[in-house]
């Protein structure tokens, strides 16, 4: 799409061409995208950019930079994994469970947006550790948790973490990637083509970053501090079983309208 016409962006003119490109090209929500789209732009020739590549299919959160998480903006920069609404939902269960937490791990972080979540609900006085093995998302990370003061740290799991934290952690978060192997190319092609496969593919059955997660979990929680994983319906069973094996309490808890399923695990 060229955009030559010389009035503001404002105008409706420029409003209905972009929500008429963004229908053309199969989004159900043009006319939602299109304010964003034109509010992300500065100039005419930006604005053609940036509807070029949400025609082109890339997410439109990584196309204006920014995705909506807890009523926050958490920046978002290609190559990241965009998070997703329903892990609202292990947010929520993770306030519910530790409301005075006061060190908090944001573990297989992405763009870091639970940490920033959690930190911006629990005040100034959380003390927030991020962490993932993509520097790409420990950058983006790093700006997401800086107004709550928090760090990003850059490695696998827990080899990412300072030693300090190893049993003080109230809530460890991890966000883990979940989707078996096989199963990756059947992902919408907005996850598929533009997010990082490490985010996505859990391996075999979808379980091998969870396990070595929960195996670890225990050497790093505060006697009573939990750890949450997001997972589906399917891998929920499996899931709880490896939190027991590993010594935690377990719980499962689930929002059907958010088609959200998060295991929780307590040390004792």
């Amino acid at each position: 799409m060229t955009l030559s016409d010389p009035a503001p962006l404002s105008s409706p003119r420029h409003r209905d061409r972009v929500v008429a490109a963004l229908r053309a090209a199969g989004c159900v929500f043009a006319e939602d995208e299109a304010r964003l789209l034109l509010d992300a732009a500065r100039t005419p020739a930006e604005l053609t950019r940036l509807v070029d590549r949400r025609v082109a299919g890339h997410p439109l959160e990584l196309v204006v930079g920014w995705a909506e998480f807890r009523n926050l903006r958490i920046s978002v920069e290609p190559g990241v994994f965009v998070p997703r609404r329903r892990t609202e939902f292990l947010v929520e269960q993770a306030l519910a469970h530790a409301p005075d937490a006061s060190v908090v791990v944001d573990l297989c972080c992405g763009s870091g947006a639970v940490g920033a979540a959690l930190a911006d609900a629990l005040g100034a006085r959380v003390e927030l550790h991020a962490a993932d093995i993509d520097p790409a998302a420990v950058r983006c990370a790093r700006r997401n948790v800086a107004a709550a003061g928090g760090h990003a740290h850059a490695g696998d799991l827990f080899d990412a973490l300072p030693g300090h934290l190893r049993g003080r952690v109230d809530i460890l978060a991890a966000n883990v990637p979940y989707v078996p192997t096989g199963e990756v190319g059947l992902l919408p092609a907005e996850a598929r083509d533009h997010e990082p496969l490490v985010a996505l593919d859990g391996g075999p059955d979808g379980l091998d970053v969870l396990r070595r997660v929960a195996g670890g979990a225990p050497r790093w929680l505060a006697p009573g501090g939990c750890l949450l994983v997001e997972t589906s319906e399917r891998q929920a069973a499996a899931a709880q079983a490896v939190f027991s094996a590993a010594g935690l309490a377990v719980r499962l808890a689930t929002d059907e309208e958010r088609y959200a399923h998060v295991v929780l695990g307590v040390r004792p």
